[in-house]
């Protein structure tokens, strides 16, 4: 097992509180790495990029899985749709993971960019949309849909990351037709499946800081579980709200890198 690297207690603090306030946010609208990952950069300087990708995976899984139960048992997500929308994306994550360090980081950021900006302002200028649920397919086209959604984001989250469960909500809202809340819930169960599939292909690199992991995911599972049952008790409104402003967060931080980094 790898140990923790040689930081100091006021860092360790540190890294707990973001993977904390990362849990919260993840369980309501998703896009906790916006917090997490940023943290993890600056805790640990000397650190590879695949060990802070795999630590920062280990303890978002924690919180992601805490959430998924807690919306699971709350809301009810229908299984017929979410099992296959987490087994791809699980797949989709994994196949994401072993193609990683071969695509340049600066090809996905412009156009994860845009793809944010025009999340928001479609969501922003459509106060309905996701304020109930209105499914745009019946049947095997539904089911399909929900397939596309997690082979394509899944992808996505192995091989980058940002936004993850921002988008899939979106695509839950904006595609299938769900409310926010019930998207929210079926992004949860997704994320974890995500979350497993990368991490398996690190592990296999022996990638991961196991400990720092646990350390981390700890606080990351009791912000995940405040955030579900903030979540489900203020429902789809609530939810849109700190959605956009996630979003927006995304799109500064993004739009950092883009024209700055």
């Amino acid at each position: 097992m790898v140990c923790v690297p040689d930081i100091s207690t006021w860092t360790l603090i540190f890294l707990i509180l973001a993977a904390f306030s990362a849990g919260w946010i993840d369980a309501v609208v998703g896009g906790g790495g916006l917090l997490q990952l940023p943290a993890m950069l600056l805790g640990l300087p000397n650190a590879t990029p695949a060990q802070i990708l795999s630590t920062n995976k280990i303890s978002s899984l924690f919180g992601t899985a805490t959430s998924a139960v807690t919306f699971g048992v709350k809301v009810r997500p229908d299984k017929k749709t979410v099992i296959p929308l987490a087994i791809l994306a699980g797949l989709g994550s994994a196949a994401g993971a072993v193609v990683a360090t071969r695509i340049p980081m600066a090809w996905f950021k412009p156009i994860v960019l845009v793809l944010l900006i025009g999340v928001a302002i479609y969501t922003a200028l459509k106060p309905s949309l996701g304020a109930r649920t209105a499914l745009r397919f019946d049947g095997r086209e539904h089911y399909l849909a929900a397939c596309g959604v997690g082979v394509v984001i899944g992808f996505y989250d192995g091989a980058v990351g940002p936004g993850t469960g921002s988008f899939l909500i979106f695509a839950l809202v904006g595609l299938l037709g769900y409310n926010f809340l019930q998207a929210s819930a079926k992004a949860k169960i997704a994320n974890v499946a995500t979350n497993l599939g990368a991490i398996g292909i690190f592990a296999l690199h022996g990638a991961p800081l196991w400990k720092l992991g646990l350390i981390m995911g700890s606080a990351n599972m009791v912000g995940g579980l405040l955030g579900a049952r903030t979540a489900v008790a203020r429902g789809s409104k609530f939810v849109r709200v700190v959605f956009l402003v996630v979003v927006s967060g995304l799109i500064l931080r993004l739009g950092y890198d883009v024209f700055f980094g």
